[in-house]
């Protein structure tokens, strides 16, 4: 974030211009986005759940001030990203939505007192009627929907976008918990809800045996469960140590229960296992009481839970208070506070990433915060540790928000010994090189200049070549790259492809046996033929990630025609070492570059670091290296042809479509020769306008576009 982003970013939001307003309105989907989608799909959250909901409020509030902002892209108005492709895609009956979050007894008030409303205006309901709650501890886990016809369990799926998810059937089918045929009178079709999780315990147990097999550790439950669930293997989820409880319903034919309580008896009779200290509260201080008590027991429970959900508990109350946007009016989840301890500061380490950013950690005496021994804790950068003040010695206050990542909050000034330093940041890179480091981005980032000489750089960009949005190598992953690359088997991305002429070697190491060099090498081999977009996002370019390596694979085309326009690109700009302020100016420096600057989300920043990336002879080297060994399948482009329905069209989605999801609308439409933007504006040719439509569908009404409905849409795209 740049430091004037920081300083709006920091400016209440009644206080900001409609100006700043705007701009930290799409700074903040931008980073919720890829929040989103780092917590989603790769199970890698960099942030705590705390710090997440600080930034969806702030962005609610922005959207509060100025309505116009809303539309159906924004997170506030969507349940979770796009599924990924790895699995097969499952359309849920009805769809799965999330909840509202409750942080203040005032917030959790205003609930209360929306529901009486509501019931009020909507029944017979009098002011001094009891409205039944049914409160459920909430399990820090995965949602799924199991769909069972006749009894017998037919397809389970996450919850991916809310409408539609990934399917995770086979997986499923070795959870303990999940029966696989139901006991007693069933509906003849329904869909069951409920959270796949991981007990703290088992966690543990299953870390420690992956580290010590050389496998990929998890931060914490909720990832370990994802992660497991997530298996393209579904032998490897069955040695996953998965739990299963069961909450909620989708689609019921026929439906009997009247209450949610009820529904929760009916769960346990078919077979399945329900949270015991699910609860039903008949009053709000009823309600109060419970989540204090949830709040007391939560470091014993053997399973991590990160709040209290509540539901009106009258299915027919729940019908008539029905739903707004993204989440029920009739429930809401009342997330505990960020969780803190004191311990020791031992240290401060400094760790290096792959594009050589320091990151200093804190390594601290071991401490429980929220059930999970912490031992280190990040401290992000220079920046941060000069403001938090904090030294060597310091006893230091923890928080492990969310149970994600640990962070340092500050230290106990009472507690400071008498002689303490502050902590001078390296002005020399830890790898054995001492390589100088710099200050980049306002002086926030300090790097490494040794590039890909750095030992530590090497390490983590091979970690980045095998992870799963790029190359996805099963089975070399945690200590096995650092082993391999300390050992000189690994130094490059393309030693990965010879490892199998050294299968004899790997054998004979301590941990490997002639199965598991066998899965390796196998895993190896299925990954001689990959896409271009994923190879160019394994290389580790400079500002470039998943989406846009997309982006670059449908400009470029082929893996020789994308290289050899970097490199031309490359040595045009070293040629002309003077600024290049605007994208239009860029053609003067060359044809290579103008083109490449003029690429969507690309732009001159961008440019610059990735010609910058390929003047390294190394650069060209590794790459080189790997395409001889390597099939990299061209893109096909797409060719519209001369009577397509929509060609030179452009098309806008806004609002939520039931027929068919966003991605399959936009496909669709490309194939009938559309091209298809995010924003309405004059050149806008039509606007499909789906169900809870905001800011766009108000947009092409203002400025004569013509708009469909889902249904006439539906009707175009036979």
């Amino acid at each position: 974030m740049s430091r004037a982003a920081k300083v709006v970013a920091s400016i209440p939001v009644d206080d900001l211009s409609e100006r700043q307003a705007k701009g930290e309105h799409k700074r903040l989907v931008e980073e919720i986005a890829r929040h989103d989608k780092l917590y989603h799909e790769q199970d890698a959250p960099e942030i705590s759940d705390a710090e997440y909901d600080k930034l969806r409020q702030r962005l609610k509030a922005i959207e509060e001030r100025l309505p116009e902002l809303v539309d159906a892209a924004s997170p506030t108005q969507r349940v979770a990203p796009t599924p990924s492709t790895a699995f097969a895609k499952v359309r849920h009956a009805r769809p799965m939505l999330s909840l509202d979050n409750a942080f203040s007894d005032e917030e959790l008030q205003a609930f209360f007192d929306r529901v009486r409303r509501g019931l009020e205006r909507e029944t017979d309901l009098k002011p001094d009627d009891e409205i039944g709650f049914a409160c459920e501890p909430k399990i820090d886990g995965l949602s799924i929907s199991l769909r069972y016809e006749d009894g017998a369990f037919t397809v389970g799926a996450t919850r991916g976008d809310g409408t539609t998810g990934e399917d995770v059937t086979a997986n499923l089918r070795t959870v303990k918990d999940i029966p696989h045929k139901l006991k007693g009178r069933v509906p003849k079709a329904f869909d069951v809800r409920g959270e796949i999780y991981m007990e703290r315990k088992a966690f543990q147990e299953m870390n420690a045996r992956q580290e010590a097999a050389g496998d990929k550790t998890f931060a914490n439950p909720r990832n370990a469960a994802a992660g497991s669930l997530r298996q393209l293997d579904s032998d490897i989820t069955a040695t996953r140590p998965l739990r299963f409880f069961a909450y909620a319903w989708g689609e019921a034919e026929p439906r009997w229960w009247k209450t949610h309580s009820e529904y929760l008896k009916l769960l346990e009779n078919w077979g399945f296992r329900v949270n015991p200290l699910s609860k039903r509260c008949r009053t709000p201080d009823e309600v109060r009481a419970f989540y204090r008590k949830m709040g007391e027991e939560r470091p014993t429970l053997p399973y991590d839970i990160d709040g209290v959900v509540y539901k009106v508990d009258r299915i027919d109350w729940q019908e008539r208070l029905g739903f707004v946007s993204r989440a029920p009016r009739w429930a809401i989840a009342h997330k505990f506070p960020a969780e803190q301890a004191r311990t020791r500061l031992n240290g401060i380490l400094i760790s290096v990433g792959r594009t050589g950013a320091l990151t200093p950690v804190a390594d601290l005496e071991p401490v429980n915060v929220g059930g999970v021994m912490v031992a280190r804790a990040t401290l992000h950068n220079a920046d941060e540790i000069e403001r938090l003040d904090v030294r060597v010695g310091d006893m230091v206050i923890v928080q492990r928000a969310g149970d994600v990542i640990p962070q340092v909050l500050g230290y106990a000034p009472e507690q400071r010994p008498k002689k303490t330093h502050k902590f001078e940041f390296p002005t020399r890179c830890p790898c054995p090189l001492e390589t100088k480091v710099q200050s980049e981005e306002g002086g926030v980032v300090r790097r490494c200049t040794g590039g890909l000489e750095c030992p530590f750089q090497q390490v983590q960009r091979l970690h980045h070549f095998v992870s799963r949005n790029c190359f996805d190598i099963e089975g070399l992953g945690g200590t096995h790259i650092e082993n391999f690359w300390r050992d000189g088997l690994l130094k490059v991305p393309g030693d990965i492809f010879r490892l199998p002429d050294k299968r004899e070697e790997i054998e004979k190491r301590e941990g490997w046996g002639e199965l598991s060099v066998r899965n390796l090498v196998a895993a190896i081999e299925a990954r001689r033929s990959i896409s271009l977009d994923r190879f160019i996002n394994a290389i580790g370019i400079p500002l470039i990630g998943e989406a846009t390596a997309k982006i670059l694979a449908q400009e470029y085309g082929d893996a020789e025609g994308w290289l050899d326009e970097m490199l031309n690109a490359a040595m045009q700009r070293k040629k002309h070492p003077d600024p290049v302020k605007k994208e239009k100016a860029a053609a003067e420096v060359g044809e290579s570059y103008g083109r490449l600057c003029n690429v969507e989300q690309i732009g001159v920043t961008t440019a610059d670091a990735m010609c910058a990336f390929f003047t390294e002879l190394h650069t060209r080297e590794v790459i080189r290296d790997l395409l001889r060994q390597l099939a990299v399948q061209p893109v096909e482009r797409r060719v519209v042809a001369a009577d397509a329905k929509l060609k030179d069209k452009t098309v806008v989605f806004t609002g939520e479509l039931l027929a068919m999801t966003r991605e399959a609308a936009k496909a669709r439409a490309e194939e009938l020769g559309a091209k298809v933007t995010d924003s309405v504006s004059k050149k806008t040719s039509l606007v499909v306008v789906g169900a809870n439509a905001g800011s766009k569908a108000r947009k092409a009404a203002e400025l004569g576009v013509q708009t469909l409905t889902e249904e006439e849409w539906v009707e175009l795209a036979r």
